[in-house]
């Protein structure tokens, strides 16, 4: 009877990684149609307009070999500064969603006041519209640069939601902790640094890739103040040469590859935190 049972078990186990196989086989295929259906729509709507496809064209302006070299292309310099600018408006949003987030759970009237200002007025206001007021409004007083502009822009307007995933996160921490922390002579800011942030950091991790995502989607509104991102190059490239659909899907999917790759990334980490964890 035990062994009947063992072997039950054995058997359950493999159907249901059967089942995993087949539906994740299921899944690639339906993309892959997907895929294939929406690259044969924009085929036969070209064919209608009467739109000659160029994409042999397209590599030359991503990057190309003179003499040896390596030359990029105008969409590779564009993708650079999309990088710089993504990289440096994520480190500070991150902190000050951080900031924001402690100043809405402390006991200051005050700092609860101004965080509460903050994120009313940056999260029911469009970005673009703030893009505008820093770099036309704020930037000619303080001798803000374009790209300067930019970074506190996005760094802005996405810190103001990255605070509440970090609020929720700490928010979440059960109360024991606290407690367990305060009873050990910890004080209120190394109770934050080593017990209640690393835990509320595996929890707020998905939804914080959610916000870099959009960070990265977002950067292309800069190009609306002549930074000369991914977008505006994409732009500069069509405004030459005419090819508007290659140059925007080829745009569309280097997004779409950085973007994949970031939730690629974060879910790798997020199982390397949960396999510590259960070390």
């Amino acid at each position: 009877m035990k062994w009947e049972n063992i072997f039950s078990d054995h058997s359950k186990g493999e159907i249901i990684k059967l089942k995993k196989k087949i539906y994740s086989v299921i899944e690639w295929i339906k993309f892959l149609l997907t895929v294939i259906i929406m690259f044969w729509l924009m085929d036969k709507g070209a064919e209608r307009l009467g739109y000659n496809w160029q994409w042999y064209r397209v590599p030359a302006y991503i990057f190309s070999f003179k003499n040896g070299h390596f030359q990029p292309g105008p969409l590779l310099e564009g993708l650079l500064l999309t990088f710089q600018i993504t990289l440096i408006s994520f480190f500070l949003c991150m902190i000050i969603g951080l900031v924001t987030a402690l100043m809405r759970l402390s006991d200051s009237f005050a700092a609860k006041l101004l965080s509460r200002l903050y994120l009313e007025i940056i999260r029911n206001t469009p970005l673009l519209i703030q893009i505008f007021f820093i770099y036309f409004v704020v930037s000619p007083v303080l001798d803000f640069s374009a790209f300067t502009s930019a970074v506190l822009s996005l760094s802005l307007f996405e810190g103001a939601y990255a605070s509440e995933i970090i609020r929720s996160g700490i928010v979440s921490i059960n109360k024991s902790q606290w407690d367990a922390a305060y009873s050990l002579g910890f004080s209120k800011f190394n109770t934050y640094r080593y017990i209640v942030l690393p835990q509320a950091l595996r929890r707020v991790l998905p939804p914080l890739t959610g916000q870099t995502v959009s960070l990265i989607k977002d950067s292309a509104l800069v190009s609306t103040i002549s930074i000369y991102d991914l977008t505006m190059q994409g732009r500069a490239v069509i405004s030459k040469t005419f090819l508007t659909f290659e140059i925007w899907f080829t745009v569309a999917m280097i997004y779409l590859i950085i973007t994949v790759s970031v939730s690629v990334l974060a879910r790798l980490l997020e199982n390397k935190m949960q396999y510590e964890k259960g070390l």
